[in-house]
């Protein structure tokens, strides 16, 4: 049987001659949607047992498409199946399959539904699980992160802003910022993970069926929390896809950051961090490297997530309703970003375990750049100067330290009254790195108590939200 003549069949009475051999190599997706294959099936024996619940069909033909289906998936399953590219996409390959098993009753299957509405439904099931499964994954990694800030709760470190040496904080305080963040991302996944959960199957090809379908029953039997309230809109509605990219370029630009950080972090010019040799690679010609390829790569990806997302709004920009063969390529964007962001954050779950901090680098580092300069600054204040005018002279006792190659925790007593003579013996308590950072004694701040804190209710947060429906079930 030639392409032409397989794919005459999706085209019907209509037409009098098959597609030419490249139109119907050109409009096939079965190379790319036979993915959805356990979906399609999920949902076609989800209709066949609404269209019994209905009487559309009888129990005896309901029955034998679900054995029928239930073959097709585990040949699928052991790699038997054979895909027909003439067949267009996944749901005629496998509706052509049930027929050429169970005959005449493998038609009915079809009946009240289109490729438009089934398709749909098989999108959403496929990112209801993935959603779920990118959340597990990110729940690991936030889980290292927290191990990670357990154990480092007192190893000082400088903290930046512009990359410049800004004021102490520790490197357990530094992991739990990435928890936050990956905290956001997985709060955005359980939220659009709800939108996703919604049936539209029943559209039909845009405007519904006459058949006495029940949308509500198909529902539950495929696990939807709400049903497409409009025809139109649910065959032709992409946004849930779009807000998945829109998650994932999220989860991947935060990776990214925390990529260019442990780059940084790696090299000897910082020298703040380990990473054990199973996670580098060497250089084909300069044998003393140990290159961060895996973070590397992490942050090249992002460019490749940050594209499916612009790909998806393009495609929809100025689509009419209702569905348009544009919607054949979103599989491509949706399939490569799932697939993008579960191999990095698989790989950050590994990867985290595997860092250990160099405490004397981050301190030696720490006593750079003058880092507790804002707390004699609030020294001053508490001895009654206005901020400002603290500022200023914290700013002239800057410049003597630089001047003289010294920290100010290392100017002598009567080097700091110079600059006021408020300054009292007291002073070098706040001078210190442990000073500074266990100053910030509240919700929120570098303080070893209110670290180990933030550490138990990040956990509890986790156990939390990964408990509720959306990302459990």
């Amino acid at each position: 049987m030639t392409a032409k003549t397989r794919t005459a069949r999706t085209r019907g009475g209509r037409f009098t001659d098959p597609p030419d051999d490249f139109v119907a190599h050109f409009t096939q997706s079965v190379s790319c949607d036979q993915r959805l294959a356990h979906y399609d099936i999920m949902g076609s024996i989800a209709h066949a047992r609404m269209l019994a619940h209905v009487k559309v069909l009888t129990e005896k033909e309901c029955d034998e498409i679900v054995r029928g289906l239930e073959s097709i998936a585990t040949e699928i399953s052991q790699g038997k199946f054979s895909w027909d590219g003439g067949l267009e996409d996944v749901h005629m390959n496998i509706e052509a399959a049930l027929v050429a098993r169970i005959g005449e009753t493998g038609k009915k299957l079809h009946t009240g539904r289109s490729r438009n509405d089934q398709v749909a439904t098989d999108l959403r099931l496929f990112l209801r699980d993935e959603t779920r499964n990118i959340g597990r994954l990110l729940a690991q990694v936030m889980t290292e992160l927290l191990a990670v800030a357990e154990r480092e709760v007192h190893t000082i470190m400088p903290g930046f802003t512009h990359l410049q040496t800004a004021q102490p904080v520790t490197f357990g305080h530094h992991m739990l910022a990435w928890f936050e963040m990956l905290y956001r991302d997985l709060q955005r996944l359980a939220d659009c993970r709800r939108r996703i959960n919604v049936l539209p199957l029943g559209a039909g090809a845009l405007a519904g069926t006459s058949y006495p379908i029940d949308r509500v029953h198909a529902g539950k039997l495929l696990g939807f929390t709400a049903i497409a309230e409009n025809s139109l809109d649910a065959v032709s509605d992409r946004d849930f896809a779009i807000e998945f990219c829109g998650c994932a370029a999220l989860i991947m630009m935060h990776l990214s950051r925390f990529s260019e950080e442990v780059i940084l972090w790696l090299s000897p010019q910082f020298g703040f961090i380990e990473l054990d040799e199973a996670w580098c690679t060497g250089s084909s010609i300069m044998p003393q490297k140990k290159n961060p390829d895996i973070p590397e790569l992490v942050r090249g990806k992002t460019g490749r997530v940050y594209g499916h997302l612009l790909s998806l709004l393009t495609l929809m920009k100025a689509q009419p309703l209702a569905y348009n063969r544009d919607n054949q390529e979103d599989k491509v964007a949706v399939f490569d970003a799932v697939d993008t962001v579960k191999a990095c954050l698989q790989a950050y779950a590994g990867m985290i375990p595997a860092i250990s901090a160099r405490a004397d680098a981050m301190r030696r580092a720490a006593l750079l750049g003058n880092a507790t300069a804002t707390d004699l600054a609030d020294y001053l204040v508490r001895k009654g100067i206005a901020f400002r005018d603290a500022h200023a002279i914290v700013g002239r006792a800057v410049q003597y330290a630089i001047n003289h190659q010294k920290d100010l925790s290392e100017l002598s007593l009567d080097e700091l009254r110079q600059f006021g003579e408020k300054i009292e013996n007291d002073v070098y308590e706040c001078l210190t790195l442990e000073g500074s950072v266990s100053a910030r004694a509240h919700y929120g701040g570098t303080a070893p108590p209110q670290i180990q804190a933030a550490i138990r209710r990040g956990r509890e947060r986790l156990d939390r939200i990964m408990s509720q429906e959306e990302l459990a079930s």
